[in-house]
């Protein structure tokens, strides 16, 4: 596996595959028991791995406990990240959620505790919850990263225009920077690409990429009927389907190409993501959320895979998404516009390295 920078923004390097552990425990009365779990651990590690992504809600705190346990023997090997916002269950009410510094201090001291470490690498506030200001969440982050209690942090699932807004905000009150961003983004969820991709680059923002297989749809199991996985275990949650036209495209592509390779469907899913990822001025890391060995061997061979320019340019006309306005405006006007093009206006200004 190779290694790469987390964005411009940061020595910090980390491998090119996550590991997602949303799975890791039964709190949620489905995922992966303690042995199943450290096999994937230690297949990823085996390969390479080396950034390890959790949460404090994920399965009501059982991920956090296990992975401490699995890092303990090496921990300055590995990248570790986890995020505040949410509780452990819902009992947790509004007293111990949300992105507010009561909030952060103790979820992160929590988090501290069931991870066994005196740092996290990476803290990601989980989501916006409509209600902190930005200014808050930052001057909290700068907080604890001089108190040592974290290293860097990043927004999750925050709109675009907020992540900017946050970005510029550290920038000139000399706070420490925003490292990055984590989103939803595969073959199956293109709406990154509107926004989040491109402020990336421009920005210099690492982006962890959640779902790359699209909840399961992309590896071709829910078309051939099957019931496992999030389809019944986690209710559809997070779970992408081929709900219409593109989707079903999609997938066809993503098969076909799989034939053609001798590979898996998640291999060439993956494969999709890496090639954008090595053409980026930035760090693009999809995060693998296998729940057992055999899903994590399914996609490990991805870094392997190599798709053709001609098989890319089929997975992204399948694949593509109308873009909305203004791209669409500037597209219609393209012509009008001297030495311009719809594709040139919306490929985000890079600055010098």
């Amino acid at each position: 596996m190779k290694y790469l920078h987390f964005g411009r923004r940061t020595g910090l390097r980390v491998s090119e595959l996550a590991l997602g552990t949303g799975n890791f425990g039964t709190g949620w009365g489905y995922g992966s028991e303690r042995g199943e779990a450290k096999d994937v651990f230690d297949g990823y590690v085996a390969a390479g791995g080396n950034f390890i992504d959790t949460a404090n809600g994920y399965q009501a705190g059982q991920s956090e406990q296990l992975v401490g346990d699995f890092i303990a023997a090496d921990r300055d090997y590995f990248v570790l990240a986890t995020k505040y916002t949410l509780g452990l269950s819902p009992a947790d009410g509004v007293t111990r959620t949300g992105n507010n510094r009561k909030n952060l201090i103790r979820s992160v001291e929590e988090s501290l505790k069931r991870l066994k470490t005196d740092r996290i690498d990476l803290l990601w506030a989980h989501m916006a919850d409509g209600a902190t200001p930005l200014d808050e969440i930052l001057r909290g982050f700068d907080d604890l990263v001089r108190a040592g209690k974290i290293h860097y942090a990043g927004l999750s699932n925050f709109p675009a225009w907020m992540v900017a807004r946050a970005d510029l905000m550290a920038e000139l009150r000399g706070w420490s920077p925003v490292a990055g961003i984590q989103v939803e983004y595969s073959l199956a969820e293109r709406s990154a690409d509107r926004e989040f991709l491109p402020m990336a680059e421009a920005l210099g923002l690492g982006a962890a990429l959640w779902s790359p297989l699209g909840g399961g749809l992309l590896t071709g199991k829910y078309r051939d009927g099957s019931k496992e996985g999030r389809m019944t275990g986690l209710g559809g949650v997070l779970l992408r389907t081929e709900k219409g036209e593109r989707e079903t495209a999609t997938l066809d592509a993503v098969l076909a190409i799989a034939q053609e390779l001798d590979a898996t469907p998640s291999h060439v899913a993956i494969a999709w993501l890496l090639d954008k990822a090595r053409k980026s001025s930035t760090a693009l890391v999809p995060i693998l959320g296998s729940r057992t060995r055999a899903q994590l061997d399914a996609t490990l061979g991805a870094v392997a895979l190599h798709l053709s320019a001609e098989q890319m340019q089929r997975l992204d006309q399948a694949s593509a998404i109308a873009m909305g306005n203004p791209y669409d405006i500037v597209a219609q006007s393209a012509a009008s516009i001297a030495g311009g093009s719809a594709e040139a206006l919306r490929k985000p200004l890079i600055p010098p390295r």
